[in-house]
């Protein structure tokens, strides 16, 4: 199968540039393009913050566009994306569109949009069948994924949109379009208090799965580390894949692994970055 991960971390430390030349080299297929920076949020003020970013500027189409060369000549695509969030913010939303129309420039198919973790199944609703018209036209498909809230008493994550088998499916019923597909993230489906698990989660999405968030985590908070760092139970993660047919990539979400990097040794940060998932691909081979 095919692998790829997200560059904002990579990003972080060496630029967007030079982390989707670092991911091909890495032995990475793909890059999946995180869009964070389009639309910073400040939690406390409840507010975009001042953005310099060229994803927040006139230029974002050119900026896509630059990317994606880099990674033509470097031997991979993209094959997904990652809209910014939170989904609840309406100046958040007003980018997603922006987000949508970035990811066909730089060839993605898929583009991952949060719902609104509190909001209700006819609020985040209708903000995908707003948002399906022009993903269409774009030739995209909008991915939903499962979120978690939280419980400070209990310090554990509660329900939130997506986040168990039948609210996931009822999500994706509700717009009932085949453009508008599943992305499970499995370290949220491992939390504890989510009630559930990856490989139910993935066996309830069936066929609608088609994108991946893997990383690993503690189970109970949302690490976001390497695979085969911590708790969650790869090999039944691979079994219930290999189970459905799934056929998309492997994309990691693994930020926080690369977090204790710096620049001169982000490649093999990378490096091990792709190891790891490609161990779960030979774990689906072999069944």
């Amino acid at each position: 199968m095919k692998i790829s991960t997200e560059i904002h971390s990579a990003a972080t430390l060496v630029g967007e540039h030079k982390a989707v030349e670092l991911v091909a080299k890495a032995g990475f297929d793909a890059w999946d393009f995180s869009m964070f920076d389009m639309a910073k949020y400040n939690y406390q003020e409840k507010c975009l913050m001042p953005n310099d970013h060229p994803l927040a500027s006139a230029n974002y189409l050119t900026f896509a566009r630059e990317l994606k060369k880099i990674g033509q000549d470097n031997g991979i695509h993209c094959n997904q994306s990652h809209a910014p969030f939170p989904s609840y913010s309406p100046d958040v939303r007003s980018y997603l569109k922006r987000a949508i129309e970035c990811t066909a420039e730089a060839g993605g198919k898929i583009c991952v949009i949060h719902p609104q973790n509190s909001g209700s199944l006819q609020e985040n609703a209708e903000m995908y069948l707003e948002l399906l018209p022009f993903a269409k036209e774009c030739g995209i498909k909008i991915a939903t994924e499962n979120m978690y809230n939280w419980n400070p008493e209990l310090d554990h994550c509660c329900d939130a949109a997506c986040s168990t088998p039948q609210s996931f499916n009822a999500m994706l019923d509700a717009i009932n379009d085949e453009d508008f597909v599943a992305c499970l993230d499995l370290g949220h489906a491992e939390l504890l208090g989510s009630g559930t698990s990856a490989p139910e989660m993935i066996r309830a999405l069936a066929s609608r799965l088609k994108a991946l968030h893997i990383h690993d985590v503690d189970k109970r908070y949302d690490t976001h580390q390497m695979p085969f760092t911590m708790l969650v139970d790869f090999e039944a993660v691979a079994k219930a894949l290999k189970d459905i047919g799934y056929d998309g990539y492997l994309t990691l979400e693994a930020p926080t692994y690369l977090s204790s990097y710096r620049e001169k040794t982000v490649p093999d940060g990378l490096k091990k970055l792709a190891e790891s998932v490609r161990r779960i691909d030979k774990m689906i081979e072999k069944l």
